[in-house]
């Protein structure tokens, strides 16, 4: 490439990258509402803008994806990298979050239908409040975010060289996953569709879809953790073939 085709090629990423800077702050934003107190907005922030400076690199308008779609997949890889990398939630968290998952999915698969509250907690041998503070546990820790999922749970991803934002952008852009990933949020009970709708959707928060359905905002945070939890278990055949060297 010459110097002025360099020089053009540089001032275009910037360019990208400075009308799109205010999308990292978005993004970072709205993980933040879901996220513990301990996470910080500005290390975000940082990974984000990170995020976006590999998409003004590597976009490729010919793909047919529009800059901002782009960028915003980088954006978000970026970010939960780096909530990943300082994960310090304990393992039993992420264990007892895995059972429910299993057991919710062997429940589906025996009765044909949506596995209810009662029941995966009688499958636990726990109490009703069990289960509940499980879900919120998981909801509150950085166990997985529904971001991860198109804009909703856990996308699996490849091991090899791509990892991080790469692997999430090969998975999102992988079609037979997003039809699957669309088909099990279709699934979803009618109460956790329209948390997941309002909340990645409308981007409403949790406080705020409380109010929309009358309850309160630990209840919304736990409905939102059974849907993720469900959509994972649906979604296990892509899991355990992520997991696969």
């Amino acid at each position: 490439m010459s110097g002025v085709a360099s020089y053009t090629a540089v001032q275009d990423q910037d360019s990208l990258v400075t009308r799109h800077a205010l999308l990292v702050k978005r993004i970072a934003y709205h993980l933040m509402n879901r996220l513990p107190p301990s996470v910080q907005v500005d290390d975000l922030i940082q990974s984000g803008m990170i995020g976006l400076l590999e998409a003004g690199r590597n976009y490729d308008p010919s793909q047919g994806a529009s800059f901002e779609t782009y960028a915003g997949i980088r954006i978000r890889g970026a970010m939960l990298d780096e909530i990943r990398r300082s994960d310090w939630t304990p393992r039993s968290v992420h264990r007892k979050a895995r059972q429910v998952a299993e057991v919710m999915r062997r429940i589906e698969n025996e009765v044909g239908r949506d596995a209810r509250d009662v029941e995966v907690a009688d499958a636990l041998e726990m109490s009703l409040e069990e289960y509940h503070r499980i879900l919120l546990d998981a909801s509150s820790s950085r166990l997985f975010s529904v971001d991860e999922l198109q804009s909703v749970g856990e996308l699996p991803q490849r091991r090899g060289e791509n990892n991080g934002a790469d692997a999430l952008l090969d998975n999102v852009q992988h079609d037979e996953f997003r039809h699957s990933l669309a088909d099990a949020i279709a699934g979803l009970p009618d109460r956790e569709r329209l948390v997941m709708s309002l909340y990645y959707d409308e981007e409403l928060n949790l406080r705020e879809i409380g109010k929309v359905l009358g309850v309160s905002e630990s209840r919304v945070c736990q409905i939102h953790s059974q849907a993720a939890l469900r959509l994972r278990a649906r979604l296990a055949d892509w899991l355990t073939r992520a997991d696969e060297p």
